[in-house]
């Protein structure tokens, strides 16, 4: 699954809302804050990922090194 900072950010608002912070009314910036944490969080993760090649033998075709990105 790809890290989606849009989700991370609702999520992280959730559980704000779930430690008693306010998150609504005009001086609310708790979904700003949310959206700001879960940019960076997941620019962090994508810039400074690694991806750990893994050997597989399972004896069917398809076997061997997975490489990529985290998403």
């Amino acid at each position: 699954m790809a890290l989606n900072a849009g989700t991370l950010a609702g999520l992280i608002v959730t559980e704000l809302q779930a430690q008693g912070f306010v998150t609504t009314g005009s001086f609310a910036k708790t979904s700003q804050m949310a959206t700001a944490i879960a940019n960076a969080v997941v620019t962090h993760i994508q810039t400074d990922s690694v991806l750990v090649p893994i050997t597989t033998d399972t004896g069917i075709a398809g076997a061997g090194i997975i490489t990529g990105k985290v998403g």
